[in-house]
């Protein structure tokens, strides 16, 4: 999907531009991670069965070893990203995830199962 992609670009800019030298390395294997999993974490959004939670994580919304699978691996990749992130602008991991939220929020595509920072579940 073309806003999962612009999702992916600035994450990866983000990465490209807080993280240092130091993390190059292993950041990049975890930039090439999250863009091979955009594809199918696309698909199970698009089906309903995860959805985009108010602290920047996906969550599975229907029992599905497939989709559980995929979100545990993308969730420990957002936890380094956002850790990262907090620690070279001085926000805590928690802030930059519920920023992210609003910004996934914002640019998920129609049919997208989203959390409201109330934390009521709605398709956009």
């Amino acid at each position: 999907m073309k806003i999962s992609f612009r999702l992916l670009t600035l994450v990866c800019l983000l990465l490209g531009v807080l993280v240092p030298a130091s993390y190059a390395q292993d950041m990049s294997g975890l930039r090439d991670r999250m863009s091979e999993r955009l594809v199918t974490l696309d698909s199970l959004k698009g089906s309903g069965a995860i959805g985009e939670n108010n602290q920047g994580f996906v969550e599975v919304r229907e029992n599905s070893e497939q989709a559980a699978v995929i979100v545990a691996a993308e969730n420990s990749d957002r936890e380094i990203v956002y850790a990262a992130i907090a620690k070279q602008t001085g926000a805590t991991a928690a802030q930059v995830g519920q920023s992210r939220a609003r910004q996934i929020a914002s640019n998920s595509a129609a049919g997208v199962w989203v959390q409201s920072v109330s934390g009521s579940w709605y398709q956009k």
